[in-house]
């Protein structure tokens, strides 16, 4: 039997280190640009196996972070399809030192239920015997073969919906094959310069690199405001992968992205619609359920030691994500 009682010992920087492998495997940045490091782990779940893993209730588990933008849209996901019992998932500790991502029991955390890990990088080596790259999550995990299916986090939302439609009750489906092409083309613009863009102007280390990220950020929020004005969601009245991708780097503007992170020429609260529309998905408990402000700021503000050396967790903002948001009356 595994023994799932076993945690990592106590975070302690002095004696571990920063956690800082994303620099070291990611490729060469130019120019001072953040670039951010491959995921290898890229295997799919498809309804009847084709992908190379066949989808089936009780066979997969989601390792995630809270904290972590990736991983909380998988999160979502699951939870509006209504996969609860049918893709098990666990959380990490959000605050890393230099081992990485960790199991350790706390609030909203703990340990491994699955392998008995004790660190993340642990699944990793038994998928991968030697396996000496990048350490993220999600991470997908096959308890069938016992290796990792994909740490591919665009990947992994999209199976989520669409390989598991046999145990989905909700009816909802995010990624519809007649709005594919239209919902990959919108991600792919609001990946490069809002979900990765906040990343681009945080770990920036010139000003040329970092003026580049940020102009592009506020140029596609701003557009993003203006096509909310008329429509409920990104594509009318009906919630897709384009919507949730979005939301996740939208639930941490405010709080993180735009001190942290240094994107603040505008808040969040400061884009009527946007700061709607956020509320508008936050007040749903696929959305607000699975967000969790704790992990979210002291993940960000303790593990960057080159942006927050101090480690200091800030007290706000304080954000009324309750408010009445009215985007029930926008138009489809």
């Amino acid at each position: 039997m595994t023994d799932t009682s076993a945690v990592a010992s106590p975070i302690d920087f002095a004696v571990h280190g920063d956690y800082g492998d994303y620099k070291k495997k990611a490729p060469a940045a130019e120019r001072g640009a953040f670039t951010r490091a491959p995921y290898s782990f890229r295997g799919r779940i498809t309804a009847d196996g084709s992908g190379g893993f066949r989808a089936e209730p009780g066979r997969y588990h989601l390792y995630v972070s809270w904290a972590c933008p990736w991983a909380h849209r998988t999160a979502i996901v699951r939870a509006l399809k209504g996969l609860e019992e049918v893709v098990s998932l666990s959380a990490v500790d959000p605050v890393r030192d230099g081992r990485g991502w960790a199991f350790r029991e706390g609030p909203g955390h703990t340990a491994d239920p699955v392998n008995g890990f004790t660190l993340l990088r642990e699944a990793y080596e038994l998928s991968e015997p030697g396996y000496d790259g990048h350490v993220s999550v999600p991470v997908l995990w096959d308890r069938q073969t016992r290796r990792i299916v994909s740490n591919n986090f665009p990947d992994i939302t999209i199976d989520l919906d669409t390989a598991f439609q046999e145990w989905s009750g909700t009816g909802v489906e995010l990624y519809p094959a007649g709005l594919r092409a239209e919902i990959d083309a919108l991600n792919d613009r609001v990946y490069a310069a809002v979900n990765n863009g906040v990343y681009r102007c945080g770990f920036a280390t010139s000003q040329e690199a970092y003026d580049t990220a940020v102009a592009e950020l506020f140029t596609l929020l701003d557009e993003l405001e203006e096509r909310l004005g008329g429509r409920r969601f990104l594509f009318g009245d009906q919630l897709t992968e384009a919507d949730v991708r979005l939301w996740v780097t939208l639930a941490r503007f405010d709080t993180v992205y735009v001190t942290h992170f240094k994107a603040n020429i505008r808040r969040l609260v400061d884009y009527p619609n946007l700061w709607a529309y956020a509320r508008d998905l936050y007040q749903r408990p696929a959305f607000g359920g699975t967000t969790n402000f704790d992990h979210i700021k002291r993940h960000y503000y303790t593990t960057h030691p080159r942006i927050s050396p101090s480690r200091i967790v800030p007290a706000g903002p304080l954000l009324d994500w309750a408010a009445p948001h009215g985007r029930d009356r926008t138009a489809g």
